[in-house]
């Protein structure tokens, strides 16, 4: 049993050939091909409603081309899934950790909170011990 999608249009009982979908962060319309799946906030349309749909006044409707002899998707469209599901199984690289600065060094790590004790990183470099010393903070 072959499943076929209607048009979403009510009382339309003509099988789907394009999908709608609205971009409201750019006020516009995009009519394409029919979409591989069924997604929530899309429109399927059949050949009629696709070629008399109109926009809100001050919208732009972008009709990108729809092959209907094909049926499926393409090699490119294959090629391009294939490539982002190879890119998305890619572990990413381990964050570096930069080089510490001045002469503290981190001792307890409480999520975002650090604390950090003053070292000497040689020691020709001790600090003077007359020299009062102040507080440092982590921020």
């Amino acid at each position: 049993m072959s499943v076929s999608r209607r048009c979403s249009r009510t009382a339309c009982r003509q099988p789907a050939v394009f999908t709608l979908t609205y971009v409201y962060a750019d006020s516009t319309a995009v009519l394409g091909p029919l979409a591989a799946y069924v997604e929530p906030h899309c429109y399927d349309l059949c050949a009629m409603h696709a070629d008399r749909l109109t926009a809100p006044l001050g919208w732009e409707v972008v009709r990108l081309p729809a092959d209907t002899s094909t049926g499926g998707p393409g090699s490119d469209d294959l090629e391009a899934l294939a490539n982002a599901v190879r890119e998305a199984g890619r572990r990413p690289p381990a964050p570096q950790q930069p080089p510490p600065t001045g002469q503290g060094v981190e001792t307890v790590r409480r999520g975002h909170l650090r604390v950090v004790r003053s070292e000497p990183v040689h020691p020709e470099e001790r600090p003077d011990p007359r020299t009062p010393r102040r507080p440092s903070r982590d921020v």
